[in-house]
């Protein structure tokens, strides 16, 4: 009797450790990575203070502005995002490389509301670790952000994997790069979504 207990016993034993390998082999091959998508614009308003106070600008002069940023890894764009005041159509986004001035992509966006967020997803774009990019966007109706006490701000401002270097803008219609680079408000609003390789 001891025998026949101690063979069910070993038998029980045994069969709840393979069931146990196979839910655990199981929950591996279920699981998926997780993309995450890195936003720098709600970040980079707050570590400015550029969030304390906004006013709207609506055709008030074309301008190409935008930031100048690096990432801090390996990654890529996948979406563009804009939010303006006014409604718009093929507003024209570029990303340059920011040591030559070469655009490295071009991408027309319709901005069919005012004051919300359109999104416009890319083929992706391939962003090397520290190396320096701009994006920007040529419009005359734009958020103009700074702080309470209209003071300056301090570069480089960290949020997530990108540090983003520098705000500036240029007059004009032109796909230009810009090189005047206030240091007490940003102007926008222009941002991308970025994923880490």
């Amino acid at each position: 009797m001891a025998m026949k207990t101690l063979k069910n016993l070993l038998c029980i034993t045994l069969l709840c450790g393979a069931i146990i390998s196979c839910n655990k082999d199981d929950d591996n091959s279920s699981q998926t990575p997780v993309v995450t998508e890195q936003n720098p614009l709600p970040g980079y308003l707050t570590a400015t203070g550029f969030d304390q106070k906004t006013t709207n600008y609506v055709n008030s002069g074309d301008y190409e502005f935008g930031i100048t940023f690096t990432p801090l890894v390996n990654g890529k764009i996948t979406t563009l995002m804009t939010k303006i005041p006014d409604v718009r159509t093929s507003m024209r986004i570029t990303i340059w490389d920011k040591a030559t001035a070469t655009i490295l992509r071009t991408e027309l966006i319709d901005v069919t509301s005012s004051g919300v967020e359109i999104s416009k997803v890319i083929s992706p774009l391939d962003l090397v670790k520290d190396k320096e990019y701009m994006i920007t966007y040529n419009s005359n109706d734009w958020y103009e952000r700074k702080k309470t006490d209209g003071t300056n701000t301090t570069y480089p401002v960290t949020v997530g994997d990108i540090k983003i270097m520098s705000y500036a803008y240029k007059s004009g219609t032109n796909q230009v790069m810009p090189d005047v680079i206030p240091m007490n408000y940003y102007a926008g609003d222009l941002t991308f979504k970025f994923v880490k390789s």
